[in-house]
């Protein structure tokens, strides 16, 4: 068996002589690493855990009973959709001298953006070195290659919005940051897809045409085809550097079968059946009425029987250890073994030993010295060692052949249902085939030593930290890595066989390597002391396993194994961020060979999200039919659409049914316009240590809503700044009122909580500050309460600069997230005097909790606080009296004198905030005028609203007891439904809270209203 340690593929490059332990399996249609250990083999259980509990959610989808999201019961209603129709060439900068549409549309937003962004290199590290708040450090990401096969989905979008919005903020920042665009040559999956295009087209198969024409066929299809994952990125307006873009090159499914199932297979005339177990007799040999009733579910393969094996303790056949066996069909003697890997609970105990046509008995066969015979061709039909009545035969066609015979013989036992696993080739639809193939491998255990030492000493991070206990484990038992792939399209093996060439006493292969032909001919001569002219070299057909090739992209993409800038500049990468479902494929082989081959570690900080999965729980999975293109949610799709895209891909009939009824549910409407930013801040909201993403599109849709909020208030603040407003420079901007203070100093904290969570690489926390200042602080409160500020004439000269910094700094601070809007809005803004004006907001300096800190007052945001709690307390009263338009006067009591002076500086936007009129004191001790109602604040503070003369307690008091009585009916029917476990509960007993604290409102109501009809006041009375 071929070993091939890393070092082989340096200098210097030395002989190597593969040696003849068993080799390695593969499959047929496609490639697999069989299960030879027990971690292998507990890998594999677990895997097929998985599939069987696929194969039942697929099941239930079909009866699936469960309640919709809240997107397929209420429909959206459609956005109108405005176009950006100025002419503009394809990247020039976009005109932004119109008016703003009246409404956020994302076509108009994302329109020319991008293009420019490219064309102008702001995305290029060069770049970067020239701004004025350049740090002179260097931060540099590679993307996880996509098969360039494929489409990304929600999962990728994922990963996409993570990355860009840490490389954003690095680069706004002052950062030399490089992003590094690629795609993975995915070796099996592109090869079946040309493979099937070349016989659709022209009728040919890969081995008519030479190896070398087959891959000029590969290269122009992935010229022609493989673009599909370039154009998505651009869509998601990932900030990658175009011009360093690298390719790679520059699966098997387990299908669960409850019992018998037929399924009609490429290249067989008939339909087969699955899913039983056939039991077959094997005559002890010199006892005639003796035999071991041995079960299989793959009779072809009883040609290739070398052996039976039972346990040792199984008292059954003790008395039979050491004999032989007859075989069925040739009557050959076989040894009877024990072995204490045999189930003697499973069947009858007693199982037949294949060595080359399973992976388990292939291990078995080893431990035992048995010698594999390989009856099965790589064609699919059956070889000579089968015997003429068999060779030539489709294997399956040799099944049933061989059955007959069986029962022709009289050694066929029975035949019954038995669950099983069968694996199918996604690329070709046809059951894997075990073969025995000599392979190269990799021996991992030294650089796995050295990968899990990174973790425990710390020069290796990786965040969420639970993720270290996989890893340890994993690298813990970890085998050598089958690196050899039997396909055309790849890194082809760098490795010779010396024809005929065999060192003294020693028959097997001789291989040399090196990275050309001539430099392993001089290899091969060196070590045999020939000339090289002398020697035959045979290239080894095989090509590297994709992860080998994709384990390389840290330094490959920066030009390894050349000593070139970028990779002096930028490597080790400075993060590596992607999926916590690569951590073991992608993340531990890229440090492995990181390692060996550079010496560094390709990076020291690994960021892990979450998996994207359906509303079912599912990953997303072309197999499943439940992923989306982000396109689909950033432009909107009809239903019809997305059925039509599911039947034009390859799934099976009943997994489709499954798939349309579920997109039927999801999106009975089809999928609303959201746009680019939305769904990117939707996604970056997020936690890494929040679990699986179940992302629904109204999550997304809330999203734009908030895009829309902030388009108007920009809107607002333009109609406010005017044509001819000159900022001051923002040093000099000092607030000249208390709510000019609270509206800067919250955005100085925004601004710290949003360094903070960058720098922590929390980015839900980044979007729940951002939504809240703009949201809450900015939307709802200051812009409320200014409007009639603003109003006076002659205009304070205040509002319009506070409002100015509050759109420049929080668009600034919005930037990473939401690329699109923010550069739209911000192009628009008026600039400050006395500095350069930055081309873009891209490559604008992000706001540091430094630059704002003269604007933080905390004591101050946290005595507004106390306010806001007032004007809540005021709209509750409003809402339970129904005022309508009414503006009732307020009276603001408290025994402390220091939080009277508290509401003092705050009475007019008190007012404003809560809808009422004047607001006043009422002296301490002073008794509550007649007709009012009041709230208590705290131990210290009461609130007073104004009543008589207001409500009819006539009219409103009948309307209070209905409300009271629908909201006890609610009330009562929580109380009498059995508990809940878990989240259904907790929501339960959340909203039994708020029916009480709402009927308890109500009630002092009805009782302050009585009070105002025994009072019946005059008129003008107060």
């Amino acid at each position: 068996m071929p070993h091939l340690p890393l070092a082989s593929f340096r200098p210097p490059l030395c002989g190597l002589r593969p040696s003849r332990g068993f080799p390695r399996s593969h499959t047929l249609s496609t490639q697999s690493e069989p299960h030879g250990s027990s971690i292998s083999r507990r890998n594999s259980e677990a895997k097929q855990k998985r599939l069987r509990e696929k194969q039942a959610a697929l099941e239930a989808g079909i009866a699936r009973k469960s309640k919709p999201f809240a997107e397929s019961i209420k429909a959206w209603t459609p956005k109108e959709i405005v176009l950006y129709e100025i002419p503009t060439e394809y990247g020039e900068k976009k005109d932004v001298s119109q008016p703003l549409p009246p409404a956020y549309s994302p076509w108009y937003v994302e329109a020319a953006w991008y293009p420019w962004w490219v064309q102008e290199g702001f995305f290029k590290p060069e770049y970067q070195t020239r701004l004025p708040q350049a740090t002179g450090e260097a931060f540099s990401m590679c993307i996880p290659p996509p098969n360039v096969t494929g489409s990304l989905h929600i999962g990728h979008a994922l990963t996409v919005a993570i990355q860009d919005a840490l490389v954003r903020w690095h680069r706004m920042r002052g950062d030399q940051v490089l992003w590094v665009p690629g795609s993975d040559h995915a070796g099996i999956a592109t090869q079946a897809v040309v493979e099937k295009q070349l016989w659709k087209d022209r009728r040919v198969r890969r081995h008519e045409l030479s190896r070398e024409a087959f891959l000029r066929e590969v290269w122009k299809w992935k010229e022609e085809k493989g673009g599909e994952i370039c154009e998505q990125l651009r869509a998601l307006g990932a900030s990658l550097d175009w011009d360093r873009e690298c390719f790679t090159m520059d699966a098997v499914e387990s299908r669960p079968l409850p019992g018998r199932m037929e399924l009609r297979l490429p290249g067989c005339p008939t339909p087969v059946s699955f899913g039983l177990l056939v039991s077959v007799a094997f005559p002890v040999d010199g006892e005639p009425d003796t035999e071991v009733v041995v079960g299989t579910t793959r009779p072809e393969t009883l040609p290739g029987d070398v052996a039976v094996a039972v346990h040792p303790h199984d008292s059954r056949y003790t008395h039979l250890h050491g004999r032989k066996l007859r075989h069925p069909l040739t009557g050959q003697l076989l040894p009877l073994i024990t072995d204490s890997t045999v189930q003697p609970q499973v069947g009858t105990g007693a199982v037949k030993v294949t060595p080359a046509h399973s992976p388990a008995d292939a291990e078995l066969g080893a431990r035992h010295g048995l010698r594999p015979l390989s009856v099965i061709a790589e064609d699919g039909t059956m070889t000579s060692l089968c015997g003429d009545w068999l060779q030539g035969l489709h294997r399956f066609v040799a099944r049933e052949k061989i059955m007959s015979a069986l029962r022709e013989r009289g050694l066929f036992r029975g035949l019954q249902n038995h669950p099983m696993v069968l694996p199918i080739c996604s690329r070709s639809g046809d059951v894997v085939e075990y073969l025995l193939k000599s392979q190269w491998f990799v021996r991992c255990q030294e650089m796995g030593h050295r990968a899990a030492q990174a973790v425990e000493l710390g020069t290796l991070e990786l965040s969420p930290s639970f993720h270290q206990k996989n890893w340890q484990h994993w690298f813990a038992h970890i085998g050598d890595w089958c690196v050899s792939r039997q396909l055309w399209w790849g890194h082809r093996i760098p490795a010779y066989l010396v024809v005929e060439e065999h060192a003294e006493g020693d028959r097997e292969d001789f291989w040399v390597v090196g990275r050309t032909e001539a430099e392993a001919r001089e290899v091969a001569a060196d070590l045999t002391g020939r000339p090289g002219a002398e020697l035959t070299l045979e290239r080894d057909p095989d090509v590297l396993d994709t992860w080998f090739s994709s384990a390389l992209f840290p330094f490959a993409a920066l030009g390894w194994p050349q000593e070139t800038p970028d990779l002096a500049r930028f490597y080790p990468l400075s993060l590596l961020e992607t999926g916590s479902d690569l951590l073991l494929f992608w993340v531990g082989r890229m440090v492995m060979l990181g390692t060996q081959l550079t010496g560094q570690l390709p990076f020291s900080k690994v960021l892990l999200h979450s998996m994207v999965r359906d509303r079912q729980g599912r990953k997303m999975s072309k197999s499943l039919g439940n992923v989306l293109d982000p396109r689909d949610i950033i432009h909107g799709v009809e239903l019809q659409v997305l059925q039509k895209k599911l039947q034009n891909g390859n799934l099976a009939c009943e997994e489709l049914a499954i798939a349309a009824t579920a997109q039927s549910e999801d999106f009975p409407h089809g999928i609303p316009e959201c746009g680019t930013d939305a769904l990117r801040f939707a996604l970056c909201s997020h936690g890494a240590l929040a679990g699986d993403v179940h992302l629904s599109v109204s999550e997304v849709l809330s999203s734009r809503h908030f895009c829309n909020k902030i388009w108007n208030a920009l809107r607002f603040i333009f109609n406010v700044l005017g044509d001819n407003f000159m900022p001051q420079p923002a040093e000099e901007l000092a607030p000249l009122s208390p709510m000019d203070a609270w509206i800067l100093s919250r955005l100085a904290s925004t601004a710290r909580e949003c360094e903070r969570g960058f720098l922590a690489r929390e980015l839900p926390l980044v979007t729940h500050t951002l939504h809240h200042f703009w949201l809450h602080s900015l939307c709802d409160v200051y812009l409320e309460a200014v409007k009639p500020v603003l109003r006076r004439s002659p205009r304070p000269l205040g509002p319009p600069q506070v409002l100015f910094s509050c759109a420049d700094v929080g668009l600034r601070l919005l930037a990473p997230l939401m690329p699109f809007m923010a550069e739209e809005l911000w192009q628009r803004l008026p600039p400050r005097p006395g500095s350069p004006l930055p081309p873009s907001i891209s490559v604008a300096p992000y706001p540091s909790a430094r630059s704002l800190e003269t604007w933080y007052q905390p004591e101050l945001e946290q005595s507004f606080s106390l306010v806001q709690e007032a004007v809540q307390a005021l709209r509750a009263l409003r809402a339970t009296y129904q005022l309508g338009k009414a503006r009732p006067q307020v009276l603001l009591q408290s025994s402390d004198p220091r939080e009277q002076g508290l509401f003092e500086v705050f009475l007019e936007p008190l007012g404003t905030l809560g809808h009422c009129g004047a607001v006043s004191f009422l002296p301490p001790g002073a008794a509550a005028p007649s007709g009012w109602v009041h709230v208590p604040l705290s131990d210290t503070i009461q609130v007073y609203m104004e009543l008589q003369g207001l409500v009819d307690p006539q009219t409103h008091l009948p309307l209070l007891v209905a409300r009271r009585h629908k909201l006890q009916k609610q009330l009562d029917g929580l109380v009498v439904r059995a508990p809940s476990e878990g989240e259904a509960e907790t929501q339960r007993q959340q909203r039994l809270s708020s029916l009480q604290l709402e009927l308890s409102k109500l009630d002092r109501a009805a009782f302050h209203l009585r009070q105002l009809m025994d009072a019946s006041p005059c008129p003008g009375e107060l």
